[in-house]
């Protein structure tokens, strides 16, 4: 039985797992209480935790409650939804990115996480061309000095 069948005829809603609850279970994907703040490389827990991660899934259920945890609110509105339209919604501040909230079902999330994967990727390119002239920059002063 297919996921909209199962809806249909059921009334549940499907989960589609694609390893996720398993690395739950093993510890290699942790679940916390809640996210007080955002930095470009860390983040702060309720409990005052700061944790470096590659990265963060917010699985916050059907209904939005990201603004009773989220303190920085640039990118969310009071209803819980990005406050900039289809397709731009995606993006925020300090690396912060939100798929899935454009109420466009499965497409919106798509395109948001394609947008999403595409930024990524130029951000990484960019840092990765800037730590490379600051290593040539440090090797000339290196060698004019010696």
């Amino acid at each position: 039985m297919g996921p909209m069948e199962l809806k249909v005829l059921t009334g549940k809603t499907p989960v589609l797992d694609i390893g996720a609850m398993e690395k739950i279970k093993s510890g290699q994907v942790d679940i916390v209480p809640g996210i007080k703040r955002f930095s470009r490389s860390h983040v702060e827990l309720v409990d005052g935790q700061i944790l470096d991660l590659d990265a963060v899934v917010l699985a916050t259920g059907y209904r939005s409650n990201v603004p009773s945890w989220l303190q920085e609110n640039d990118l969310f509105s009071k209803n819980g939804f990005p406050k900039s339209p289809f397709p731009n919604a995606w993006k925020g501040k300090s690396g912060f990115y939100a798929a899935g909230f454009t109420r466009k079902g499965l497409a919106g999330a798509s395109a948001d996480a394609i947008s999403i994967a595409e930024d990524i990727g130029n951000v990484w390119r960019e840092e990765t061309k800037r730590r490379k002239m600051r290593t040539r920059v440090g090797h000339r002063r290196c060698i004019s000095v010696a």
